[in-house]
């Protein structure tokens, strides 16, 4: 079996024990049985287990900044809430979501990703870069307003999309996010500040 479906095999499993179980739960042992590969694949194509949690981490970052070019490009078009929207929820799914629990309860694996990640929580510290970028180009284009702080106009969206999305038996319908994104960042449009829905397109 090719190296990268190897990979991509054990990431999965891994991801679903993290939903499923937990961060307590999951070990090598629990990552092999759930991908139904044999006990120590894992060791062979990582260094320990340390290694194998922070390459999870990192493949997730690596796929938030590939999402980050793509929000860039939507900068001009379609509506600005529903770029965000579409980002957060995407960036926040339950995969990166169960992720951000496991980094935040192993201090090894933090202090291992702060080359990456030097400050704030990996993955959520790249969500909100990936929107202050957004905000950044959007205002460039005058459909933010100059004086707009985006920094912390996307530390707000983040933080509070992630207290809204975490923790949820249920995904939360797509007018609360959409709701959450109209009131951080209503004040900042400079077109159609008061509208509580934004058009499709500009």
């Amino acid at each position: 079996m090719p190296i990268r479906d190897v990979r991509e095999q054990l990431f999965d499993a891994a991801g679903r024990v993290l939903r499923r179980d937990g961060p307590d739960a999951l070990t090598s042992r629990a990552v092999t049985i759930e991908a139904g590969l044999a006990k120590g694949i894992l060791h062979r194509h990582f260094a320990d287990f340390d290694t194998f949690l922070a390459s999870l981490v990192l493949t997730r970052i690596e796929l938030l900044d590939h999402r980050s070019e793509e929000l860039r490009s939507y900068a001009g078009s379609r509506g600005i809430a529903d770029n965000l929207v579409a980002a957060l929820t995407t960036s926040l799914d339950p995969d990166s979501l169960a992720i951000v629990g496991l980094v935040m309860s192993r201090r090894d694996l933090l202090a291992r990703l702060r080359l990456t990640t030097p400050t704030g929580v990996p993955l959520l510290a790249e969500a909100t870069r990936m929107i202050a970028a957004y905000l950044t180009a959007e205002r460039g284009l005058g459909r933010i307003t100059p004086k707009a702080d985006v920094d912390q106009l996307a530390l707000v969206l983040v933080g509070a999309a992630h207290l809204l999305l975490a923790g949820r038996e249920r995904a939360p319908q797509a007018s609360e996010v959409r709701q959450l994104v109209v009131t951080v960042i209503g004040g900042a449009m400079q077109e159609e500040r008061d509208a509580v829905s934004f058009p499709a397109s500009h």
